[in-house]
């Protein structure tokens, strides 16, 4: 079967080929941010958000692949109940780093599986992330540092880079901070005959 990940994030097109997994990338050509906009002012709840989301990437690009296995995933931070998105400026991203700044948070990575062009499997993952009090000084030398890297992520950093020292605890599994839940979806694999057991 013929397996296309529904997403342009090159992060989770390597997770899947360092498994082991043959999988096509397709842009889903999604406007992800009228989508998040809408669920939010509706007052859906982020792990809803983050599942609609991968849902619905994953239905685009299997409207017009039926006959692959096409996997659309989606992450959202959630601070209690406020969701974040991507920033736009360097101003945007202080903000939202200070917003985070000595307080915990969640990374709730969704997956859905599309399979004839219907939705056949769905996962939501989450972990637990607590920034620690960072100085100022140290918030902006860390921002004009990494601003290319960090404008693509959500909550302004990457724990594969020096965003790991933003951090004082981290509770989850790595897969899932990076932004898709692959020992789940692994385990669905191997279930379907997709890869050996």
């Amino acid at each position: 079967m013929h397996l296309i990940l529904a997403s342009t994030s090159p992060t989770r097109l390597q997770m899947l080929r360092a498994a082991g997994l043959a999988v096509e990338a397709v842009a889903p050509r999604v406007d992800e941010a009228a989508v998040r906009d809408a669920l939010v002012a509706e007052g859906a709840h982020p792990r809803d958000i983050a599942d609609a989301l991968a849902e619905m990437k994953a239905r685009k690009v299997a409207e017009k692949r039926p006959e692959a296995i096409v996997l659309g995933c989606d992450q959202v931070l959630a601070l209690d109940r406020e969701t974040f998105a991507k920033p736009e400026t360097p101003q945007d991203a202080r903000n939202q780093l200070l917003r985070l700044r000595a307080r915990s948070h969640k990374l709730l990575s969704a997956i859905v599986a599309y399979e004839k062009g219907e939705p056949v499997w769905r996962h939501v993952a989450e972990a637990r992330l607590t920034m620690h009090a960072f100085s100022d000084a140290y918030l902006d030398d860390y921002l004009a540092r990494n601003w290319d890297s960090i404008r693509h992520s959500v909550g302004c950093y990457r724990i594969e880079e020096e965003g790991v020292r933003l951090f004082s605890a981290i509770s989850g599994d790595h897969f899932t901070i990076l932004g898709l839940p692959l020992l789940p979806l692994l385990a669905w694999a191997g279930t379907k005959g997709m890869i050996a057991r």
